[in-house]
């Protein structure tokens, strides 16, 4: 199932939600198919005596049983699995009924590193580990597709995430700062001289001139 979306917080967009690599369940789906050929041609031939081919049918049948439940616990693990990127962090979540978790914060990211052996690069795959300032110290994550690009993702999400708590910072500082008044303004007396100025040229009236000057003279 896709991660849930509102365990994300109000600014963290989703970038990338994976389900383990389709070699996670290969040997399971493998074993299985192999447990029905054989089942079918077991069935499909007549046995020589009648309880040995009893004894043998059940034991095939056991094999089916034991290899479709091993099939569904695998895939029940893939599809339950998730390695989420976000614009603030690593997350990855498992389990079924049981769930096991670890975030990782984008700023404690010290180093990620991939390993991938001959056959895993062919067919997409390998593990990725990521070393962070925290308790875990470091994390290893199997079956990953494209552990490459997804380290590549990784580091470009942490370097946008400190870009922008950086204009975060920088605006809140700005914000903190008082403004200086500005150093050609008039002064109060001259601002009064002036809109007396205006009253001797009849620009304003005698009531204006006094409400103004009132209020600039509450001012001081």
């Amino acid at each position: 199932m896709p991660f849930p979306k509102n365990l994300l917080t109000d600014d963290e967009q989703l970038v990338l939600d994976l389900r383990p690599h389709w070699w996670f369940v290969a040997p399971a789906a493998a074993y299985l198919l192999v447990a029905l050929v054989i089942g079918v041609y077991v069935l499909a031939s007549e046995p020589l005596d009648g309880r040995p081919g009893d004894v043998l049918n059940f034991i095939i049948g056991l094999g089916v049983l034991a290899a479709v439940v091993y099939f569904v616990q695998r895939y029940a693990r893939w599809s339950s699995t998730n390695f989420v990127v976000t614009t603030e962090r690593v997350i990855a979540r498992r389990g079924v009924v049981a769930k096991r978790g670890v975030e990782i914060p984008l700023d404690r990211i010290n180093t990620v590193f991939f390993n991938q052996s001959f056959f895993e690069r062919i067919i997409g795959a390998g593990d990725l580990g990521i070393e962070s300032a925290g308790e875990g110290g470091r994390e290893t994550f199997s079956d990953i597709r494209k552990p490459n690009l997804i380290q590549h993702e990784i580091y470009r999400q942490k370097e946008a995430f400190e870009k922008r708590r950086m204009v975060q910072m920088g605006q809140t500082f700005a914000a903190n700062v008082p403004q200086p008044a500005a150093a050609n303004a008039p002064s109060i007396p001259e601002q009064i001289e002036h809109l007396d100025r205006l009253r001797r040229a009849g620009t304003i009236t005698e009531e204006e001139f006094q409400a103004k000057k009132a209020d600039l003279l509450r001012r001081m």
